[in-house]
């Protein structure tokens, strides 16, 4: 019986806590022209004002039809055209920035594995434990790595290109 009383108690409870606070909205003005919203109607001046309930539940997503993307969002006739040959250029220019890029990062990649090789061919007196030999080189290989990621995003884009 006491956990028919308590289940019974509990429920209420939680129906008392999920009903919607409702108050009225009263649009009072001034002697001066003075526009105030309040919850109480202060003077003889204020008006109740009549709004509907908000909705918490978002309106449900209006089908078209059509894919999401391009065909979905058409462009706009006034937006600038790029003739096919002024694109070709653009992508050319684009592509050699790249390769450059690429070139680069390449040359920057062989000097920190040649740098991480360099660290890992010395041994300091201080780095008894192993722990710190490998604390020590860590940045070595995190730079290694960065290069390593950079070529791989520039080889990605490239890709894209051709």
């Amino acid at each position: 019986m006491p956990n028919n009383l308590l289940a019974s108690l509990f429920l209420l409870g939680a129906l008392m806590t999920a009903t919607p606070a409702w108050s009225q909205i009263y649009r009072c003005v001034d002697a001066d022209g003075h526009v105030t919203y309040s919850n109480v109607a202060a003077s003889k001046n204020c008006k109740r004002m009549q709004l509907e309930p908000m909705s918490t539940t978002p309106a449900p997503a209006r089908s078209t039809g059509r894919t999401p993307g391009a065909a979905a969002n058409p462009t706009p006739v006034d937006f600038p055209k790029v003739s096919g040959d002024a694109q070709k250029a653009r992508d050319n220019d684009r592509r050699t920035i790249l390769e450059q890029e690429l070139a680069a990062e390449q040359k920057s990649l062989e000097q920190a594995k040649q740098e991480l090789a360099e660290q890992e061919a010395v041994r300091f007196g201080n780095e008894k434990n192993y722990q710190r030999v490998l604390d020590r080189l860590q940045p070595y290989k995190d730079k290694v790595a960065q290069h390593e990621r950079n070529i791989e995003a520039i080889n990605k884009e490239l890709s894209k290109l051709k």
